[in-house]
């Protein structure tokens, strides 16, 4: 994207879910909570313990469809200049790439304050990069090719999941883990959220060349969430193809989460239909009261490093330090919280002036 023409509403969006990442990082840190919490089957106590750890559901989906979105826009705006489609691919190429270095790098050893150099371990941050890099090659497509394969990815998805293989074969283990389920090794397989960012791409073709204007794009946005929305709920229902998780019953907490390790359909459809909703809300806020989502745009813009700093500052005073880790309540996860944006807000806006003024290739790349 060019220095200076941005979408707000992507912007304050993406600053969003940034800070829900932030409060699910908070919890994850401070919240004793996490000493009886299975990621993989979750059962919690009350409606607070819930919403903490809920909030932080939307995050990898936004971030997958934004990231999609986004290469969208930043492909067609390099043809439109006039660079070749191939050498427009490469620059997506060399970000994805470089995401997947950040994900081996820094962020597999920030979790522990830097403590050991843990290199050989995959996740959200090495997936939007293994997503980008796919969907690269097929960024030309037309939007209804892209839907086509991307539906198709989620429904087969299922069928996948039921391939037996030994754990302790390591290859076999890799491989599956790597793009099917999940495991010590990814807890973020490729092929299920690659398939999201596939949509977020045909999202992006709505937002930023089909829908000309902010009615079509508020009437368009609330009918394909509203769809979403209502077919996870279909298929939650029924408890059949696309569930991993059975429910206790309509509302109840087990409803709502389904599996997020590796996501099941409903997840991934549920998801869809509520990112697709709140970028809608956010373009329909911003209409009204420009100013009212601003402080988003801080974090939005410069998602990469949010995410780097915050879980490396988490990282080393509450893990290394050993300053509260999973201690506190509700109560000291949400004071957590609010001092860690204290930090962020200013040190995120002070490096996106350090990204405008700078023609270097590294920081371009955060």
């Amino acid at each position: 994207m060019e220095k200076g023409q941005r979408y707000d509403f992507i912007d304050q969006f993406r600053g969003f879910i940034g800070v829900l990442m932030l409060l699910g990082h908070s919890s994850y840190y401070l919240n004793a909570f996490w000493k009886q919490l299975n990621e993989f089957d979750p059962l919690f106590p009350s409606w607070g313990q819930f919403a903490l750890r809920y909030a932080g559901y939307i995050c990898a989906p936004g971030f997958l469809m934004m990231a999609g979105g986004m290469t969208w826009l930043s492909f067609h705006k390099r043809l439109k200049k006039g660079a070749h489609p191939w050498k427009a691919k490469w620059h997506l190429i060399q970000r994805g790439i470089f995401l997947i270095i950040i994900q081996i790098t820094w962020v597999n050893s920030s979790w522990g304050g830097f403590q050991t150099f843990n290199p050989w371990h995959l996740g959200i941050i090495s997936t939007i990069g293994f997503s980008m890099i796919l969907l690269s090659l097929i960024v030309s497509w037309q939007w209804y090719y892209r839907l086509a394969l991307a539906l198709g990815i989620l429904a087969i998805h299922p069928l996948l999941l039921n391939i037996s293989f030994n754990p302790d074969n390591l290859p076999a283990k890799y491989l599956m883990e790597a793009f099917i389920t999940s495991g010590s090794f990814n807890k973020y397989p490729i092929i299920p959220w690659f398939a999201l960012s596939v949509l977020g791409s045909v999202m992006g073709t709505g937002w930023f060349e089909l829908w000309k204007t902010h009615h079509k794009r508020v009437i368009m946005g609330l009918c394909i969430g509203l769809t979403a929305i209502g077919l996870a709920i279909v298929i939650r229902v029924f408890q059949g193809y696309g569930n991993i998780f059975s429910y206790s019953g309509f509302g109840t907490y087990s409803f709502f989460i389904d599996q997020k390790y590796p996501p099941s359909l409903f997840h991934n459809i549920w998801f869809f239909g509520i990112v697709v909703l709140g970028v809608t809300l956010f373009s329909m806020i911003g209409r009204v009261c420009p100013k009212c989502l601003s402080g988003f745009s801080i974090i939005g813009k410069v998602p990469l490093f949010f995410y780097a700093i915050h879980l490396a500052i988490l990282g080393i005073f509450v893990k290394r330090i050993d300053l509260f880790y999973r201690e506190g309540s509700i109560l000291i996860t949400l004071l957590g919280f609010a001092i860690m944006m204290v930090i962020m807000i200013p040190l995120s806006k002070w490096f996106y002036g350090v990204k405008l003024r700078s023609n270097n290739y590294f920081i371009s790349m955060i």
